[in-house]
């Protein structure tokens, strides 16, 4: 008998715990073109606000010898426009969809967040509140456990929805941050963001970015992330969906090990469009030759001596 990869991610219902991270993967319309959506535990669309914003001016992403740094600057068609265009779309693939917004005012997040609670389809609220790539709102907000608080609270309000918290690592304490959310009424956490940073052009002598500072992903992150899901792992009782750096089986198994309930995949998209599918077929592999029944039995199972 196959292991059981399904789980209860904040009361979402998953046949896997693999989801694409929010950022590269939109609402999933190219990647349709080389895999099949409804074998993903759940789709994570891009970050949503109340008015289109058109984003950062370019270039806005450069490669690293590690991983990517970029700064988009939330550029999406907002709230009003992914409801009509998006959301009927992606309900044909009979999978949980997790809205990822995001905000400049803490009004904003609420709006966006009372529209996305009546409307039918949607399965959870990813509130970003670690966007490293905007002046207004994003980390702001996830940068001290009292504003983080604040605006979990406000958009507890007006939702019923699962409220998923992702975190920016940008911080000295995320587990202070992680007990403030989860005590404002989170239903789950996601870590981690982008961590800051900037490339200069050696021949211009100028940054490379536009905006000069961007969010670093990928696989020079890969440590960090894995360090915070298990601190923060230690001290709270919501589930965690852990990410940043994940570009294989070994990759994903680390961040169950550390604690995380469920996964995301970001930038390694990029690279293998098919990498979520094969991870899915690459844990079940994992936990059939170690002799598990299901996934869960893995979770935060990392040995400390």
């Amino acid at each position: 008998m196959k292991p059981d990869l399904s789980i209860d991610l904040a009361g979402i219902k998953m046949k896997n715990p693999v989801m694409n991270a929010s950022g590269p993967f939109g609402c999933g319309w190219e990647y349709a073109q080389f895999i099949d959506l409804s074998k993903l535990g759940a789709i994570v669309v891009k970050s949503i606000t109340l008015k289109e914003q058109r984003g950062n001016p370019p270039p806005r992403m450069c490669e690293t010898a590690s991983g990517i740094l970029n700064s988009i600057g939330l550029q999406n068609k907002g709230v009003d426009r992914f409801v009509q265009e998006d959301l009927p779309y992606l309900r044909n693939y009979n999978v949980p969809i997790i809205v990822n917004v995001a905000g400049s005012t803490i009004d904003e997040y609420v709006a966006v967040c009372d529209r996305l609670n009546q409307v039918h389809g949607i399965s959870g609220i990813e509130l970003n509140i670690s966007c490293p790539n905007v002046k207004k709102g994003g980390a702001i907000f996830g940068s001290s456990s009292r504003s983080a608080s604040k605006v979990v609270t406000e958009v507890r309000r007006v939702t019923n929805l699962p409220l998923i918290v992702k975190l920016t690592p940008n911080v000295t304490d995320i587990v202070k941050i992680a007990r403030s959310v989860e005590i404002a009424g989170a239903d789950g956490v996601s870590l981690i963001n982008t961590l800051l940073g900037m490339c200069i052009d050696v021949e211009t002598f100028r940054p490379e970015l536009a905006s000069i500072i961007g969010g670093l992903s990928g696989p020079a992150i890969k440590p960090i992330a894995i360090r915070m899901v298990w601190q923060v792992a230690q001290a709270i009782d919501i589930p965690i969906i852990g990410m940043g750096g994940i570009a294989s089986v070994k990759d994903a198994i680390e961040f169950f090990l550390a604690g995380a309930t469920a996964i995301a995949i970001g930038t390694a998209n990029l690279i293998n469009p098919q990498i979520t599918i094969e991870i899915i077929r690459g844990l079940e592999k994992f936990l059939e030759e170690k002799g598990f029944e299901a996934i869960w039995e893995i979770v935060g199972k990392v040995r400390i001596d």
